[in-house]
């Protein structure tokens, strides 16, 4: 029976241990990564073998596993804007931060231009935010960000000039978007608690962000899931340099919670290629997850800090998935640990009997996938 995580029901007593003073600018704990000088030529946060984040560097665990939290889609505008300005103990993802900064590694997707400049999109909705969400997400726990997704290129050519200029200058690695292809597809590199671990980032979504704004050899823009021939050879690469590949994908219809033809297809040739996990957003409400052959995938995570509501079911329904991965590049259990997104778009963590509801009803997503379930997981 998968583990509904232990630490739900003290999560709100635990967070004034979790986070340092309010005078500390860096509240959050710190994590295993393993510290690496930056790669020659580039910033820590803008080169394939980056830096990992700060903290002090954690003993390798007996069986030589880690642990790699997943979340949804973040946004800082409207109703969660104020985000931005929490101090601690409170911190910007509320909560439920406890349960990412709890892991060894944290992985979620920033779905907006990080830009006050340029002209919108001709789309329906556009996003931006300053760079302070960087910084609000590290002191939440989280350790890398993907940014190739459908929002990322709102405000046009300097929107994505200085959404660019805040990845260099970011206090975490920024993954799926650059000055070009190259740099787009990079994965970011790291090593925790002694593994080595390759993070790589790409966007499924056919839309006008993907059609516009793909990355090039010399085009900035997004990592483009649609390409998948670039995405393979980038996970490949990735693969030479960690037994650790983690793939976020931007994906699927919005309000359906099955996959889609090309979400298998695509997560087929990422398994093949040599991936560990492959998991994403994108459709706004969650679907379900398990075992692909040696790979982990999941096909959905969920809107998380969420800026407005949404008509979709169960839009709200939210988490963390926390995964554990031997040495070797295996998954050997997954934990979930059951949110709902608040009136205030904040993921609060589920207890009791709601949580175990919550479980269930995300085991039962499964169904439409065609995955097996995972180690941990309830049969």
């Amino acid at each position: 029976m998968r583990r509904v995580a232990a630490a739900v029901a003290l999560l709100l007593g635990l967070i004034p241990l979790a986070a340092c003073g309010p005078d500390d600018p860096d509240p959050a704990p710190a994590k295993a990564a393993d510290a690496a000088p930056p790669a020659a030529g580039g910033s820590a946060t803008a080169s394939a073998a980056g830096t990992a984040p700060a903290g002090s560097p954690a003993a390798p665990r007996p069986d030589g596993s880690i642990t790699v939290a997943f979340a949804g889609d973040v946004h800082f505008e409207g109703r969660t804007e104020s985000r931005l300005a929490v101090k601690a103990p409170e911190l910007p993802l509320g909560p439920i931060s406890t349960t990412i900064s709890d892991a060894d590694l944290a992985v979620l997707n920033l779905e907006t231009a990080i830009t006050d400049r340029g002209a919108p999109e001709p789309k329906t909705y556009t996003f931006r935010t300053s760079p302070k969400a960087l910084t609000a997400l590290k002191d939440s726990g989280v350790d890398v960000v993907s940014m190739a997704n459908n929002h990322a290129v709102d405000f046009g050519a300097d929107g994505l000039a200085d959404t660019l200029a805040a990845k260099e200058s970011s206090p975490i690695p920024v993954v799926g978007v650059g000055r070009n292809a190259k740099e787009a597809y990079a994965p970011y590199v790291t090593t925790v608690r002694g593994v080595k671990v390759a993070v790589v980032a790409a966007s499924q979504v056919e839309d006008i962000t993907n059609q516009k704004w793909r990355a090039g050899a010399n085009k900035p823009g997004i990592a483009s899931a649609l390409d998948a021939v670039a995405l393979v050879k980038a996970v490949e690469a990735a693969k030479q340099q960690a037994p650790v590949v983690l793939v976020y994908l931007h994906w699927g219809d919005e309000g359906k919670a099955c996959p889609t033809g090309p979400q298998t297809t695509i997560a087929k040739k990422l398994a093949a290629a040599g991936a560990t996990a492959v998991v994403g957003t994108h459709a706004h409400t969650m679907l379900g997850a398990g075992m692909l052959g040696n790979t982990y995938v999941g096909y959905g995570f969920g809107n998380f800090l969420w800026y407005g509501t949404s008509n979709y079911a169960f839009s709200n329904e939210t988490g963390v998935t926390t995964l554990t991965i031997g040495p070797a590049g295996k998954v050997t259990d997954e934990t979930f640990t059951p949110a709902t997104v608040d009136g205030q778009g904040v993921p609060v963590p589920q207890t009791g009997a709601a949580a175990e509801a919550a479980l269930k009803r995300r085991d039962g997503l499964r169904g439409c996938t065609g995955l097996a379930p995972a180690p941990g997981s309830a049969h």
